[in-house]
């Protein structure tokens, strides 16, 4: 069976790892991490921040998506993980090129925050809608719930709390995060006792002075688990780790900061209460907001060290425990079986 995968995102590179794990002597091609195969463009080649840093790879994109249009001919099945912005383009013209091969959308767009039209677009272009939110399926006709992909990834829960004074700080994996959150960061850890430890995603080991500047302050790890785990507290950029850290149940604060027009129109756009993934999925689930979220001018050394003074460990191992209890189970073979069968 050979399969074409459009996996543009880091953290969806890393659930596709985990599906190819039960893809015994299935072929892939198209768009992910070279590590996987031969790709025909590797997915950090599409790696943006914000509306603004979009723009310049709207030409490549187009390119790349008649390209894989052409590799589909060849392919059984199509494999597309979130990135809807490329995604729902390629699942629409693959439709209209009149090929046959089934379409399966894992992690489907977020249409509960915004564009809810493209439930229509999704459900009209794509065969199978592999869900890993419980919540999607009020938004979505035919979606099925997968499980999660965190939960195939985080074994380990935190179930009592022993304080160590270890905190990691985590400014995202793109440039402009970084360049944004590290001067905050570094204000911080001047001012919190204990080992400070910064989370460098693996593929920035090489350009740590270039992206982070001074790091004497910090000592380096490069895998969000293992941080998270030693941790009593972490200051965490919005994304997949924010998640992480309430499923392991490790206290932490989001901590966000962009381009004012990248705020000003997603607050115009986007119709959440909440930032954060775990705060998203608590307020879905009827209860109270798990972390503290500081956006733009919020997000000062101050209110870091409130946030910091002020958590409450027993709320956090908490909250893991029910949200493991929501999302069941991991995702990874259940996608599996949908491409297999």
């Amino acid at each position: 069976m050979k399969i074409l995968v459009s996996c543009l995102e880091a953290s969806a590179n890393l659930h596709l790892k985990e599906i190819l794990t039960h893809l015994d002597g299935v072929e892939i091609c198209g768009i992910f991490d070279k590590r996987f195969g031969a790709a025909l463009y590797d997915s950090k080649e599409f790696s943006a921040m914000g509306f603004v840093e979009i723009l310049p790879l709207i030409f490549k994109a187009k390119r790349a998506l008649k390209q894989m249009v052409e590799l589909a001919k060849t392919c059984d099945k199509v494999l597309l993980i979130d990135s809807p912005a490329f995604n729902l383009p390629l699942a629409k013209a693959i439709k209209e090129a009149n090929l046959k091969c089934e379409i399966i959308y894992y992690i489907l767009p977020q249409v509960w925050a915004w564009k809810p039209k493209r439930v229509a677009k999704v459900e009209r272009y794509c065969d199978t809608l592999a869900s890993i939110l419980p919540f999607d399926s009020k938004f979505y006709h035919r979606s099925q719930y997968v499980g999660h992909p965190l939960l195939d990834e985080i074994d380990i829960q935190k179930n009592s709390y022993k304080k160590n004074s270890i905190i990691s700080f985590m400014p995202g994996s793109r440039r402009s995060e970084i360049s944004r959150l590290m001067p905050l960061y570094k204000e911080v850890a001047k001012n919190i006792n204990g080992k400070k430890l910064l989370v460098i995603p693996p593929f920035l080991a090489n350009n740590i002075a270039e992206y982070y500047g001074d790091v004497s302050e910090f000592e380096i790890i490069y895998d969000t688990k293992e941080a998270l785990i030693k941790s009593d507290f972490a200051f965490i950029c919005s994304g997949t780790a924010t998640l992480e850290a309430a499923l392991i149940g490790v206290p932490f604060v989001l901590c966000y900061k962009a381009k004012a027009i990248d705020i000003w129109l997603a607050r115009k756009l986007v119709k959440l209460k909440y930032a954060g993934l775990a705060n998203i999925i608590f307020d879905f689930m009827g209860k109270e907001p798990l972390h503290d979220e500081l956006i733009q001018e919020d997000a000062n050394a101050q209110n870091l060290i409130k946030s910091y003074n002020n958590y409450n460990e027993n709320k956090f191992i908490k909250a893991a425990k029910e949200l493991r209890e929501y999302l069941k189970h991991g995702s990874a073979k259940s996608v599996a079986d949908m491409i297999l069968r």
